[in-house]
């Protein structure tokens, strides 16, 4: 619980000088604080914003555990009717965060519990959050393993640097993360085409209004049970390629994983499912850049002009968020060295060139949820791109999906299968 009368007394300044980073029109960012209390709140906002590496952190050896009373305990699910997102766990992770009190809090694993926000909470105002998707897997020996859960923390980290909220020593959060799996372990699905989805978040909750440096913040973690990401599961899947729509743009939050970068484009996704189609395919610029499709990184598998078969994938300009997935893959493929793998701009004339010369073979789209999702069409314009993704003898989606869920299930030993002991 975020207990509101906390945060307010910590915005006394009674107690300690304060700091506050306000922006007006017209006007540079400027201290409002008395020049006591600046040097210390500067450095603090300048960890925040550079420093990856943070000075202060929580500690998992400092966790405490409440568990859920017998009556608080939920039934387990059938793992063959899981949906996405629809069901949690009996306990979550709590840690707060509070400027003048040190900065982090120690972690708490309580059961499963609603959330108490101050209703001027920044969050709720200003959209300064962040979250994570990872997931936990039962493996074919029974034991329970993360999937390179280091990049999702580097990620989260980079995301907090860019939100104004404060950074942590990620190994830390996995052990934290590895305990609240441990503790709800009858969660995790009994079966290889299921898994407990682990969503950690960190929001700003000043009860406070006006667009400042954070003083207070809550991380928690939640976990759901789930089937397959898409109802249609392996079906290759159609797109709506619209230009007038734009995910992101440079010099922008494109490469976070916020929310406000997710809001924005349900009434998209909306619209193409009202034309038929069920995915949005993201478009950049003068030159119609791919970017992603859905929320998930995007895959190309084409014949280049010199006859090879190239795998390609849009490169990290700041648009595009550095999936774990889209990593693996690349990493995989690579190592593979059957192909050509490249990280390069691919835009919507390449893609109607290479289909009208018969060079496309497969496209797929590729992110935790989904893990691979092939593609069958794009719809832009007045043009239907088809892609023989789904008529492939061996399609690399397929060959990907299984080297990943091997990993993921624990079939092969690999070190970005982690264990939970």
């Amino acid at each position: 619980m975020v207990r509101s009368g906390l945060c307010q007394l910590a915005l006394r300044p009674k107690f300690v000088p304060q700091l506050r980073c306000i922006h007006s029109e017209g006007e540079k960012w400027q201290s409002v604080a008395t020049a006591t209390a600046t040097a210390a709140s500067l450095s603090a906002c300048a960890n925040a914003q550079e420093n990856l590496q943070p000075m202060q952190t929580f500690k998992y050896s400092d966790t405490t555990v409440r568990l859920a009373e017998p009556h608080q305990l939920q039934p387990k699910p059938d793992a063959a009717g899981l949906q996405f997102g629809k069901l949690f766990t009996d306990h979550m992770l709590k840690i707060e965060y509070h400027q003048r009190l040190g900065g982090w809090q120690k972690p708490v694993i309580t059961p499963f519990e609603n959330l108490v926000l101050h209703p001027a909470a920044k969050v709720l105002h200003y959209a300064v959050e962040l979250f994570e998707g990872m997931k936990a897997y039962r493996g074919v020996d029974g034991r329970i393993r993360l999937f390179r859960p280091d990049m999702n923390m580097e990620r989260m980290n980079r995301s907090a640097v860019r939100a104004g909220l404060p950074t942590f020593n990620g190994q830390e959060l996995i052990k934290c993360l590895s305990r609240l799996v441990s503790i709800d372990q009858e969660w995790v699905p009994h079966s290889e085409s299921s898994s407990l989805y682990i969503r950690p978040t960190l929001i700003g909750i000043d009860p406070c209004l006006g667009v400042a440096c954070l003083e207070s913040a809550l991380l928690y973690a939640i976990l759901s049970p789930v089937g397959a990401y898409f109802s249609s599961g392996f079906q290759p899947v159609s797109l709506m390629a619209d230009p007038q729509y734009t995910r992101a743009f440079p010099g922008g939050c494109g490469d976070k994983k916020m929310g406000s970068n997710y809001a924005p484009t349900i009434h998209v996704q909306h619209e193409a499912n009202l034309r038929g189609y069920q995915q949005v395919l993201w478009l950049y610029g003068p030159d119609e850049q791919l970017t992603e499709v859905g929320t998930m990184n995007i895959f190309v598998l084409l014949i280049n002009e010199s006859g090879e078969l190239e795998l390609v994938t849009p490169n990290l300009d700041g648009l595009i968020l550095p999936g774990v997935t889209r990593m693996s893959i690349l990493e995989l493929t690579r190592g593979w060295n059957e192909f050509k793998v490249s990280e390069r701009k691919i835009t919507m004339a390449e893609m109607i060139h290479l289909m009208q010369n018969n060079r496309l073979v497969e496209m797929f789209g590729a992110g935790t949820a989904c893990i691979v999702s092939p593609v069958a069409s794009i719809h832009y314009k007045d043009i239907t791109i088809k892609i023989p993704t789904g008529s492939q003898e061996n399609p690399l989606y397929r060959r990907l999906e299984r080297a990943l869920t091997s990993i993921q299930y624990g079939r092969v030993e690999h070190p970005w299968a982690v264990p939970i002991d």
